[in-house]
């Protein structure tokens, strides 16, 4: 059986929210009320397999958004390939 080491502060972090979305960013802050994330993004099915878009298209996508707990299903940590995929995107730096 595997079992999965706990997502921590500063890792890329999966989200399941209540809506069916399911978004990726990278996790600042967790408490009983809420979570901060940075640059989350939106996964989405394409011809060739899942891409990123950005969360939320009206404003900077550069910013920390405040997530209620509230609205979240399920939160894990995020799977490794797609976790470089998000850094790539974010950031410019490819991780091999």
């Amino acid at each position: 059986m595997l079992i999965e080491t706990p997502y921590k502060v500063g890792e890329n972090v999966s989200f399941k929210l209540a809506s069916g979305e399911e978004i990726v960013g990278r996790l600042e802050e967790e408490n009983e009320t809420h979570y901060i994330l940075h640059k989350p993004m939106v996964l989405i099915a394409q011809q060739k397999g899942l891409g990123l878009a950005p969360f939320m298209f009206s404003v900077s996508p550069d910013g920390k958004f405040l997530l209620k707990a509230s609205s979240v299903s399920c939160v894990a940590k995020t799977e490794e390939n797609i976790s470089k995929q998000y850094t790539q995107t974010t950031t410019g730096i490819a991780l091999q």
